[in-house]
């Protein structure tokens, strides 16, 4: 396990390694001189050489490389070129409200699609298992900001015509709450100071983003489970554990679903990295101010920084996420060995 430990941070390391340099060259290929974005097209010569001095883009490519290779290994990517405030500092604002939609999206889709993967499998060939993968086919493809618009105006416009108010349309938190930032989880932070009606109030406004950013994984681990499920149950182990006399609900939850955990966990993995790695669509249509959101303000401004240090952070995410469910691996399935 030590190891596989040392092997799997090492290949972390280079992996970031790797990507703050695809990201540098990224920034370089991107139409637009954020010279210009920053000063202006009426900017004089003179202007222009200063501010383009004290960036360091008067610079070979690769002592620029150099410099931004140092910088990212201290945790400094540049300044927005709208507001002048460090990269990594709005970073660390806004990530934890997408930290916190992306979990509750997950918890949902884990929720519910893994007991609709079990009733599936265990209903193979029947109507409930055509109705159950139907509904997952139909998840995966509807899109996400058709399904976010309608829930906003099926769960929340429609109800307020009637004086009613069903689910809030934006937001993470009502106006008349104020919880003071922690961990800055908003649903978390107000547990902890004992405000209960603020954090059931911060539960209310996640569960139609979570709904609408959580339906596609929920649709795919469903149909991993069933595929899983549907493998294991025709083991030897599964006839002996029936035989044994072990009642149904002890063979599928103690035998069946955890040998067939590793394929859902490697997409649990994956679905969370993309999540955490920003839901641009879900965050816009719910005015959800996470990174998302950032990541489409900073592409309309052409803040190139900005942008810049999204990617590094969703690259370091998906990384770090995968790099975790491997560790899972060996409680899930102990055949597993590493480090042979």
């Amino acid at each position: 396990m030590i190891r596989f430990l040392s092997i799997r941070l090492v290949r972390l390391v280079a992996v970031l390694i790797a990507i703050t340099i695809v990201s540098f060259f990224f920034l370089r290929l991107i139409p637009g001189d954020p010279v210009t974005v920053r000063l202006g097209e009426h900017a004089t010569a003179q202007q222009v050489a200063a501010l383009r001095a004290s960036m360091g883009l008067d610079k070979p490519w690769y002592e620029q490389l150099g410099i931004y290779m140092v910088h990212a290994a201290r945790g400094d990517l540049g300044r927005s070129l709208v507001d002048q405030e460090p990269v990594a500092q709005k970073l660390a604002s806004y990530f934890p409200a997408t930290m916190e939609l992306a979990l509750g999206a997950m918890i949902v889709a884990i929720a519910f699609g893994i007991p609709l993967g079990i009733i599936a499998a265990m209903r193979s060939r029947t109507l409930v298992d055509a109705a159950t993968m139907s509904l997952a086919l139909l998840g995966v493809s509807i899109p996400v900001f058709w399904l976010g618009w309608m829930l906003v105006y099926l769960l929340s416009v429609v109800p307020s015509h009637y004086g009613i108010t069903l689910f809030p349309i934006s937001g993470r938190i009502s106006l008349v709450y104020s919880v003071r930032p922690l961990t800055h989880l908003v649903i978390l932070d107000a547990l902890l100071q004992g405000n209960i009606r603020a954090a059931l109030d911060g539960l209310w406004h996640l569960v139609l983003p979570a709904i609408t950013l959580g339906t596609i994984p929920l649709a795919i681990i469903a149909k991993i489970t069933r595929s899983g499920m549907l493998d294991v149950m025709r083991s030897d182990y599964i006839r002996t554990a029936r035989a044994k006399g072990l009642s149904e609900w002890v063979v599928v939850t103690h035998h069946a679903l955890r040998n067939a955990l590793v394929p859902i966990l490697t997409i649990v993995g994956l679905q969370t990295g993309l999540l955490l790695g920003g839901a641009v669509l879900t965050e816009h249509i719910f005015a959800w101010p996470g990174v998302g959101r950032l990541v489409f303000d900073a592409i309309s401004n052409r803040d190139m920084p900005l942008i810049n240090g999204c990617v590094l952070l969703f690259a370091a995410v998906f990384v770090v996420v995968n790099a975790i469910v491997d560790l899972l691996y060996a409680a899930a399935n102990p055949r597993i060995r590493y480090g042979q």
